[in-house]
């Protein structure tokens, strides 16, 4: 996990002059072709991790992004590669859709990790007659940089911890009433077993309050003595 944290400043570099390459003899009548060239010239010596790349387009219909990258472990030459190619910033070259839109080229969205790099190219394409010049302007690179390990774990902890500390509750019963509600059930409950003093034997219930048993409410006596079940 990466990213960019609101307070990381941009990286300082030095921006040359916009390179328009030409079709003809230069010192004789020529035409533009289109295609514009932006070097990005980080600190000497600082190779940077990049994070993010964020300019103001100026009627660029394509940008491809090259990288001067330095392998650390190895003396050799540093090489260019190309990280993003030829990725649209307007609706239609011919139209205005997009033409002084911001932009952000995030590390996830280039070919090759942007690690260890000295050196940025920006090569601008605009194939329409219609505009006279294009460039990007406001040009910014954010470096890239780890999170610390024991922070997060901590902002983690802090977030569980407030979580327990104000359980979602809407909608449920209170608890207290809850439980003396079923404290009271269980005291009834208690009470019922208690006075249960009637059993059943045979087909007479007898009372105990009683020396006598008392018949059944489906049998009766005669006056003769027998019974007689209804």
């Amino acid at each position: 996990m990466s990213g960019t944290p609101d307070d990381t400043k941009p990286v300082n570099f030095t921006v040359k002059a916009p390179v328009y390459l030409q079709i003809g003899d230069a010192k004789a009548d020529t035409a533009h072709s289109g295609v514009c060239v932006v070097d990005v010239n980080l600190p000497f010596g600082k190779p940077v991790n990049i994070e993010e790349v964020t300019f103001k387009n100026y009627y660029t219909a394509y940008v491809t992004v090259r990288l001067l990258r330095r392998n650390p472990e190895q003396e050799a030459p540093a090489k260019w590669c190309t990280a993003v190619r030829d990725l649209p910033l307007m609706d239609n070259p011919h139209t205005e859709g997009g033409s002084q839109d911001y932009y952000t080229i995030h590390r996830t969205q280039m070919q090759v990790e942007p690690d260890h790099v000295v050196c940025a190219r920006l090569i601008l394409r605009q194939p329409s007659l219609a505009w006279l010049t294009f460039s990007l302007e406001d040009i910014k690179i954010f470096p890239h940089t780890e999170p610390d390990p024991e922070k997060e774990v901590s902002d983690w902890l802090s977030d569980l911890t407030l979580t327990d500390q104000h359980p979602d509750l809407e909608g449920l019963p209170d608890p207290q009433t809850v439980s003396s509600s079923i404290q009271q059930m269980w005291a009834l409950t208690e009470v019922m077993q208690t006075n249960q003093t009637t059993a059943s034997i045979g087909r007479f219930d007898v009372s105990e309050t009683h020396s006598q048993p008392h018949l059944s409410c489906n049998e009766c006596v005669h006056d003769g003595g027998d019974v007689i079940t209804f």
